[in-house]
């Protein structure tokens, strides 16, 4: 019995790994997406919206299907890794540009206004003044969109990427006791995202704490 626990809670290692590599990128190309959202022409805004409610709109499946089966229709061979991952980073900074544009309208205009009377350039009232609030107000819906990253991440087991779900399907065939199998795989994963939350909560109480931001 230890060898099947053992065997399938190694699926995690992929679990993990897609997850916290599509978040980081995520994380980091929702800056330049932003961008298109807070352009002064509309038709470049129209262009953010498009692209958000495409990749939105679509179910995770659907795209992971289309990664992985379409892009090879034209002659790009991907890794059932590889699909999942950009497949993964995709979603995410959709999600994370929305997020980020939800921050930054929660932020009134006019402390822009104070900080250019002050004579704050435009870096460091980024940094000082609209950073922090901007990064408290985000940070639990980041890691809400994490965790759902870390759920959506069990799709990735239906073209083959040997997550927890995948190695849980397996051990099912091999041995039945499915609802052992996958709740143990069902446990794994409350087990990962509980650190998430708590991270988010710590990080948030101690910016809000450093800035005193009420």
């Amino acid at each position: 019995m230890l060898d099947i626990l053992t065997y399938i809670a190694l699926g995690a290692t992929w679990t993990i790994a897609l997850t916290l590599g599509s978040a980081a990128i995520g994380i980091v190309l929702a800056v330049p997406l932003l961008a298109l959202a807070r352009s002064r022409f509309a038709v470049v805004r129209g262009i953010y919206s498009a692209i958000v409610h495409v990749v939105r709109g679509v179910p995770t499946l659907v795209w992971l299907f289309l990664t992985f089966f379409g892009v090879g229709q034209l002659g790009i061979t991907l890794t059932p890794v590889t699909a999942s991952l950009l497949t993964l980073s995709v979603i995410a900074t959709a999600y994370m540009a929305e997020i980020y544009r939800g921050g930054m309208q929660a932020i009134p205009a006019g402390q822009w206004e104070a900080a250019g009377a002050l004579n704050f350039g435009r870096l460091a009232t980024l940094r000082d003044i609209i950073g922090p609030q901007l990064f408290r107000a985000v940070s639990p819906s980041v890691a809400t969109q994490i965790i759902g990253l870390l759920k959506d991440s069990a799709l990735v087991s239906t073209i083959g990427v040997t997550d927890l779900v995948f190695r849980a399907g397996v051990m099912t065939q091999y041995h039945a006791h499915g609802l052992f199998m996958f709740g143990f795989a069902g446990l794994i994963y409350l087990l990962l995202s509980l650190p998430i939350a708590l991270f988010s909560r710590s990080i948030h109480a101690r910016i809000t704490r450093k800035y005193a931001i009420a």
